[in-house]
């Protein structure tokens, strides 16, 4: 009767030690597209205990779009977002303190008809393109550069564009009513999978504009007032997030259990989406912030104001450096 009460005393201190440990673990609180795919890095986090390795708790909530995710995160609901480091760059400049943690380089690209006669941008002289994301998509003002200084051509005034969202833009290039198609990598990887012809990437666009590709553009966005007060818990991210790249990128098994939330259709748009989220997993290096402040200026240039606010060169701090 004793050993009974000393085990059951035991096993409730053990229980209360735990439960304790739990509430002094931070949530993190993270506010993401439903169907992006950062959901896939989150539910590896989730599903292999990659937060509470390293220090947090993980809570994920879906938003239906990326404004809704920023009006989130600026009102103070949520901890963490994913957005691109330029906007982080124009809220920087205008007073925010908003910190840039990698997660992607990944970037989208041109995809023409299998049958397409279109060998360059200038053979689209004329025709219709579908365009994910608004005049300002960072994507298209790439391309823009880059025919007028490759080819001679004014790809805006030579062409029709059509603007609209990323499966919008997969749905109406796969069924024809364009002769050509701008769109997220994800969706570029399902229209190449179905057939559909890279004309160029964004990569390759960027690198003829002397800028750097691997300049990770995605990435989890903190105030930098966590950075401060909690730096363990950013840099928990940060690790943690690296621990679910690499987990993708080196065990199959690993992709093979996202299978359904990928929502691919075939083996071949499992394949191609499993190798375009390997391929923008950015370098574990610090980011070269001599190339990104030289894409800033770029992007400063072509989209002015009203892409980047009064940010004109790179804010000094955006980016959070590994052992920083």
């Amino acid at each position: 009767m004793t050993f009974m009460k000393s085990l059951l005393g035991g096993a409730l201190a053990l229980g209360m030690t735990t439960c304790a440990a739990l509430a002094d673990t931070p949530v993190l609180r993270a506010a993401v597209l439903k169907f992006g795919t950062v959901n896939w890095e989150l539910d590896t986090i989730k599903h292999y205990g990659l937060d509470t390795e390293n220090g947090f708790t993980l809570d994920v909530s879906g938003v239906a779009s990326g404004s809704a995710g920023q009006i989130a995160f600026q009102g103070g609901e949520t901890d963490v977002i994913v957005s691109d480091w330029l906007w982080v760059a124009r809220q920087r400049a205008a007073g925010k303190d908003y910190v840039f943690i990698p997660y992607s380089k990944a970037v989208g690209g041109v995809m023409v008809p299998k049958d397409s006669t279109a060998q360059t941008l200038a053979d689209l002289d004329g025709k219709k393109i579908g365009i994910a994301g608004g005049p300002l998509d960072k994507s298209w003002l790439i391309l823009q550069a880059y025919a007028q200084q490759e080819l001679g051509m004014d790809l805006k005034g030579q062409t029709e564009q059509v603007f609209g969202a990323p499966p919008l833009v997969f749905k109406t290039a796969l069924g024809g009513e364009t002769d050509a198609a701008i769109n997220f990598w994800h969706f570029m990887a399902k229209m190449e999978a179905a057939g559909m012809r890279k004309l160029i990437d964004v990569a390759d666009a960027a690198r003829s504009l002397g800028l750097d590709p691997d300049t990770p553009l995605l990435g989890y966005v903190v105030k930098g007032e966590m950075l401060r007060d909690n730096p363990d818990l950013v840099k928990g991210l940060a690790a943690a997030s690296r621990a679910a790249k690499d987990k993708l990128a080196t065990d199959p098994a690993a992709f093979e259990r996202l299978r359904e939330r990928m929502n691919a259709k075939t083996d071949a748009q499992f394949d191609a989406l499993k190798a375009g989220f390997i391929a923008g997993i950015p370098n574990a290096g610090r980011v070269d912030e001599a190339a990104a402040d030289k894409m800033l200026r770029l992007m400063a240039q072509l989209g002015g104001e009203e892409l980047l606010g009064d940010a004109t060169s790179l804010p000094e701090g955006l980016f959070v450096q590994p052992g920083s």
